[in-house]
């Protein structure tokens, strides 16, 4: 109990003297989550439509090639992005071009370098995700688009990607999320985000574990509260419950319910060749002919 109480009371002196720096490294660290899943996302769509952009044997040579190369050089890009660390990936971009150029090409502003490398790396996972979630629509929407006449284009924008994107908004969210905790890793190229804050209050306090439970704590916060958003988005992208079937327009004409305005059906008591029949008066039967009582 004691240790608890010291644990607390460390944790209040470190927010009273740095809780500005946490709070800025907060919202630098939601700011570039948020911004680099947007371009992730761009990202991951292009390469997704791009893969999924059908090809025949009947289809020109130049046609084909161009496709497959494409395809190759989305497929090693995806592979690499997402079987290496990101940590790594910050210091070959960061550091990398700098390395192989002399210095002729660096990054002068680390808020671009940041962007980059989480972008692309969200990029590689969001590639997969577009391409799957094309695919998981059904086929006869593809072939109904095209029997009243849509191109690959027209179909994919007006049909197949509407549905697609409901199907992968939980992944767009998820990967949200990511990269509101991977972000961490920002600080090998120096960028002030909520990690490298904690890194520095230990390097002036030594106090390591009063910090990383502040860091926990903020978090879990944010991803809480992202995943109660994203659910709510969720929630609304699904529509109301609340609705009425379309038989119930009034504009809708079913068999053997529809009336002229000036006379009931042939089938109820408004009917003048029901009035006739009951009267004993021939009638006309249900195809327009004349009933002749024998």
């Amino acid at each position: 109990m004691n240790r608890l109480t010291q644990l607390g009371a460390d944790m209040v002196s470190l927010w009273g003297t740095y809780w500005e720096s946490y709070l800025n490294g907060i919202k630098n660290t939601l700011i570039l989550a948020l911004v680099a899943t947007l371009i992730g996302c761009l990202i991951g769509f292009i390469c997704g439509i791009l893969q999924t952009i059908p090809y025949a044997k009947t289809d020109s040579l130049v046609k084909r090639f161009f496709l497959k190369l494409i395809r190759v050089i989305i497929r090693i890009y995806v592979e690499v992005f997402r079987g290496t660390p990101m940590v790594l990936q910050a210091v070959f971009v960061y550091y990398g071009l700098p390395y192989f150029t002399n210095n002729t090409l660096m990054f002068n502003n680390i808020w671009a370098a940041a962007i980059l490398v989480v972008s692309i790396n969200t990029g590689a996972y969001m590639a997969e995700t577009v391409r799957g979630g094309i695919m998981s629509v059904d086929s006869g929407q593809t072939e109904g688009a095209k029997a009243i006449g849509m191109n690959h284009f027209q179909t994919m924008v007006y049909v197949i990607f509407p549905q697609a994107l409901r199907n992968i908004t939980p992944q767009i969210g998820n990967n949200f999320i990511i990269n509101v905790k991977d972000t961490s890793v920002m600080f090998i190229i120096s960028f002030t985000e909520f990690f490298a804050v904690h890194r520095a209050a230990v390097g002036a306090t030594y106090q390591y574990f009063p910090s990383a439970t502040i860091e926990m704590i903020g978090y879990l916060c944010m991803t809480l509260i992202a995943s109660f958003l994203l659910r709510r988005m969720e929630k609304w992208l699904e529509g109301s419950d609340s609705y009425e079937l379309a038989q119930a327009d009034q504009l809708v004409m079913s068999a053997g319910t529809y009336s002229y305005p000036d006379r009931g059906t042939p089938f109820d008591e408004k009917s003048k060749e029901y009035k006739d029949q009951g009267n004993g008066k021939p009638g006309r039967d249900g195809h327009g002919r004349n009933r002749r009582k024998k």
